[in-house]
């Protein structure tokens, strides 16, 4: 089954040459696919032929590009061959198409100084399938599996699942000698899904897998860098002295984060199901952000009191996810707390209380109404 997927490809490649990138197995070949098709020459890196020719000799990229004879040319992996980004350079200054490079981790290009095009081509993400796209959207089945979509479509998909952290370390991990003590990484791996929709407190985290600080913090940046998790950033308002400063982590589907750690399955009164659910709001707001272009940067807010509201998009919307059946007051706090800092307009509680509620200037809001809302464009 092909899903219908919300960001458009052809319509960014209609302004500009692009980067797309997306964590292993998140359909970019199939996106290409199904919204290119004969519009585009697709070079594919993993290709051990093709691989070979323009590791030896980059300039075969105009070649290529030239027999192709399509406005439009892909490269898959562009990861892979870091140097012939300056032969893109050089084709896109002599007009020769537009480009779409593809990959599944920047961490290479980073390393090696790659040509990043100075502006040439602009970056676009494609994530996890998110709940509109998925035409009978199940929460509590999406927070256990995650929207990868071989993952979403296997009749075995817990199998998928460990297959897939099984090939992340070997293939993203090992074979491109990003760490030197593999063992370590995937002990770190697992302490980071135990982190999952939690601030970091680096200096720990290396005293309990056993590795200097700075190991853990370049640890988690390998996983941000082959995006495989991502950091939420606190809010500060003003330069106040009881906010926190630790980011929060997210690993970057459900169903991954579940699999890491061991978790067969996620009882709705259990803290595991409250994380998976604070998680998967993230990756809603993070894909929506993201495919409508917005540029607004996803935060938090949290005090060393302990007051915290869950997500924040900065002047213009507070967000706090609570796992419960039944809103009480409890479950306002943290958005009072802010309220009573910040001016902001619009402040929503998540929640799986079947009844949407409005306390003052709190709306206590359905999981599918919160997304309803956030899909059709009425929150951001």
């Amino acid at each position: 089954m092909d899903f219908i997927r919300l960001l458009n490809v052809r319509a960014l490649l209609a302004q500009k040459s692009f980067f797309l990138f997306g964590a292993r197995s998140t359909g970019k070949t199939t996106l290409i696919r199904n919204q290119l098709s004969d519009h585009c020459t697709v070079i594919d890196l993993l290709e051990t032929d093709t691989f070979l020719r323009l590791s030896q000799d980059p300039g075969y990229l105009e070649k290529i590009v030239t027999a192709g004879g399509k406005r439009i040319t892909v490269i898959d992996e562009v990861q892979k061959i870091p140097r012939l980004l300056d032969e893109v350079h050089r084709l896109i200054e002599k007009r020769a198409g537009t480009f779409l490079l593809t990959g599944s981790s920047a961490r290479r290009l980073k390393r090696e100084n790659a040509n990043m095009l100075g502006g040439r081509a602009w970056e676009a993400r494609l994530f996890p399938l998110v709940s509109k796209e998925l035409p009978d959207f199940d929460l509590d089945r999406f927070l256990r599996i995650g929207g990868l979509p071989h993952v979403q479509t296997s009749s075995n998909p817990v199998e998928e699942l460990r297959a897939y952290a099984s090939l992340y370390l070997r293939e993203e991990i090992m074979a491109e000698g990003i760490v030197r003590d593999l063992p370590r990484f995937s002990r770190l791996l697992k302490t980071a899904a135990l982190c999952n929709a939690q601030q970091v407190n680096f200096t720990k985290l290396a005293s309990d897998v056993g590795c200097a600080p700075s190991t853990a913090i370049e640890h988690f940046r390998i996983l941000e860098d082959t995006l495989i998790g991502f950091f939420v950033q606190p809010w500060r308002i003003g330069n106040r002295r009881k906010e926190v400063s630790r980011p929060k982590f997210y690993i970057f589907d459900t169903g991954v984060a579940n699999t890491l750690i061991g978790t067969q399955h996620l009882d709705r009164n259990s803290d595991l199901y409250g994380r998976a659910l604070e998680q998967f709001v993230a990756m809603e707001l993070r894909a929506y952000i993201s495919y409508k272009r917005l540029g607004s940067e996803l935060c938090f807010w949290a005090t060393h009191d302990g007051t915290e509201v869950d997500f924040v998009v900065p002047d213009q919307l507070a967000i706090e996810v609570k796992a419960t059946s039944r809103v009480n007051d409890r479950d306002l706090r943290g958005l009072r707390s802010l309220e009573r800092e910040k001016d902001i307009p619009n402040l929503m509680l998540v929640t799986l209380d079947p009844i949407a509620a409005i306390h003052g200037r709190i709306r206590a809001l359905p999981v599918h109404t919160f997304l309803d809302e956030l899909w059709n464009g009425r929150l951001i």
